[in-house]
């Protein structure tokens, strides 16, 4: 395969496929209550089909050491071997919790890059984040105070501060965030999980959200990072080790643990593709519906080399797609 091919090649329209069956393996356990259960299926259902693709993918970022999973680990050869190498983030389902107590905003999400550009956390699993769209995407800093950094992002808006509705995630951690958020007048949304989701809302219009703040997984940072780059957004991250453990391996491991680390930093190509396809309903994108032999889905596909964001609805035949992937079974 030649790299002027590659080069013209939406990489994302193929890797859609692992996400929408990775989704629609999911699904039946929506509300079900086994986590376990439902990223099981959905592993298992993305990487058959990335088996199928035409590229050369390692897993830089997978199921990996924090779920101590079996497959789609970090390291795992995928796609079918062809043309250039890539580096891959998966997550089969961002918001296993999520998908297993039916609430909004599960996502099945993957990210492609050029090999060797994905950031290597080296297992320091949270980082401080701050991410907004296009507008503000020169004007924040991490290292601001919470009101001086909404204050510019409702500034380059041209908006008021009490305006503005700031994505987080729901933890103990973040108390004091939202206090100081709302003491500026803007508002919160508070997420369960899934903090993907919640980045790349902020990026995009018509969701509802301005901006995402607080702590959450270093591979969903770099995940999002992905989709960022075609949005034009901003995603800042501060590494955050939870432990003296976790810290000294980082700075064994060369890393700052004072730097802002940019979206260029996080991934350093702009030649990187994103999919994501909805597991529940959320402000992004609709759930898994099915019908009577029909499985609808709805997914995010991303290309940063062109900036093109493409909004794909697909319907497939249930009773004909379940003989292609195994382990899928209707409700």
């Amino acid at each position: 395969m030649s790299e002027p091919y590659m080069s013209d090649r939406n990489l994302a329209l193929e890797l859609v496929r692992a996400t929408e069956a990775a989704a629609i393996a999911s699904g039946p356990f929506v509300g079900a209550g086994d986590k376990n259960m439902a990223d099981g299926a959905a592993v298992d259902a993305m990487r058959a089909r990335l088996k199928t693709v035409h590229f050369n993918g390692t897993v830089v970022i997978g199921e990996g050491e924090k779920d101590e999973a079996p497959m789609l680990f970090n390291g795992e050869q995928v796609g079918d071997g062809s043309g250039a190498k890539f580096d891959v983030a998966v997550d089969p389902i961002d918001g296993t919790r999520l998908t297993a107590l039916g609430m909004d905003n599960a996502l099945s999400v993957i990210a492609v890059a050029e090999g060797g550009t994905m950031f290597d956390p080296s297992a320091v699993f949270y980082m401080e984040k701050l991410v907004t769209g296009p507008e503000a995407a020169d004007m924040v800093d991490l290292r601001l105070p919470v009101k001086q950094n909404l204050h510019l992002v409702a500034k380059a808006k041209g908006t008021h501060i009490n305006q503005l509705t700031v994505c987080v995630l729901d933890r103990p951690r973040h108390a004091k965030l939202v206090e100081d958020i709302r003491a500026t007048g803007a508002r919160t949304r508070m997420i369960l999980d899934g903090d993907v989701a919640g980045a790349i809302a902020a990026c995009r219009e018509g969701t509802g959200v301005d901006l995402m703040m607080g702590t959450g997984g270093t591979p969903e940072g770099i995940v999002a990072a992905c989709a960022i780059k075609a949005t034009g957004g901003v995603i800042q991250g501060r590494l955050a080790p939870v432990d003296d453990a976790e810290r000294q391996k980082a700075l064994d491991a060369g890393h700052d643990l004072d730097a802002v680390l940019s979206t260029d930093d996080l991934v350093t190509t702009d030649n990187c593709f994103f999919a994501a396809t909805g597991i529940t309903d959320g402000k992004l994108l609709r759930g898994v519906r099915y019908g009577r032999d029909t499985v609808t889905t709805q997914s995010l596909v991303m290309r940063s080399l062109s900036g093109t964001v493409r909004l794909i609805e697909a319907e497939h035949k249930l009773s004909r797609y379940l003989t292609n992937v195994v382990g899928i079974m209707p409700r």
